[in-house]
């Protein structure tokens, strides 16, 4: 039985599970605030703060304990990739195919998995560079704000500030690589680094004992330029999950991306698809880092 049949595909287990790994691990909201169990379609998530206990004498009353609930609507989120292939990849060996569809997934999942970023950092859909309508809350709305200065130590503690004055306890951060290296170079009066543990990878390391995941997609990177530099915050106030699993499908007929008819063209198409689900709990538990290192917005 060919690999390439029309419809979604049937993939190995290895290509499968490597998929699912970089949409889930290869984005910074997702290595700092961790996937949540999620069920379909649109539905709501609840938070719950209880006050603090009491002492209670022998033969005292107990008195009520202060309660409160936050409701907050996840919604269902579909990220696509749509990639046109010559047809006579279904004429060659399977061998040949499953190294196509290898080749295609690997490149497929992480501009999926970035596309959360982009979704949750700034609301934007990342093939457009522009706002996405259905995307109404996003991490850059923040009022909480710091100008970037020379020295980023002073900028992650006045962010750190902001959220801590707002009720929060900031755990993550997020950082756009050109932000980012600065800490790499920091250096003491004998020239070792500050932050050896430090690395400028989206898995998270060590900066300054928070989790730091370092993105283009803090900043925007080639897709817009947001004037971000980093996110701080508490990443346990994003709730967020995979709806439906990433899958790919083959597409023979007709015009799937609005590039012509694929038969006239002699040309499949191979679509991926994955439906993210969100919702952020507070926005003030978090401050962004904006400008350049030299203080210039």
């Amino acid at each position: 039985m060919a690999i390439l049949d029309t419809g979604t595909l049937n993939l190995p287990a290895h290509i499968a599970s490597n998929m699912f790994e970089q949409v889930t691990e290869g984005s910074s909201v997702s290595v700092l605030s961790g996937q949540q169990p999620m069920k379909f379609g649109e539905h709501q998530s609840f938070t719950f703060s209880l006050g603090e206990a009491e002492f209670v004498g022998e033969g005292q009353q107990k008195s009520a304990t202060d309660f409160e609930s936050r409701t907050r609507t996840v919604k269902p989120y579909k990220a696509q990739i749509t990639f046109r292939y010559n047809e006579e990849v279904k004429w060659a060996s399977e061998d040949y195919q499953l190294s196509v569809l290898n080749d295609l997934s690997s490149q497929m999942a992480p501009k999926l998995a970035r596309a959360l970023d982009f979704g949750i950092f700034h609301g934007i859909s990342p093939l457009q560079g522009t706002a996405f309508a259905g995307i109404t809350e996003h991490l850059s709305q923040t009022t909480n704000s710091v100008t970037a200065g020379a020295d980023k130590l002073a900028d992650m503690d006045a962010a750190e500030a902001l959220v801590v004055a707002d009720g929060g306890i900031p755990n993550g951060l997020a950082l756009d690589p050109g932000y980012a290296v600065g800490f790499r170079s920091l250096r003491d009066d004998q020239r070792r680094r500050i932050f050896p543990d430090f690395n400028m990878a989206v898995a998270p390391s060590n900066v300054d004992g928070f989790r730091a995941s370092v993105n283009d997609t803090v900043g925007g990177g080639a897709v817009a330029d947001t004037g971000i530099s980093a996110f701080a915050g508490d990443f346990s106030k994003i709730y967020w999950g995979v709806q439906k699993n990433v899958g790919i499908h083959l597409i023979e007929y007709g015009d799937p991306d609005g590039q012509g008819d694929l038969q006239r063209n002699n040309q499949i198409a191979l679509r991926a698809e994955v439906v993210y689900g969100w919702a952020i709990f507070d926005l003030n538990s978090f401050a962004k880092i904006v400008g350049d290192e030299s203080g210039e917005g």
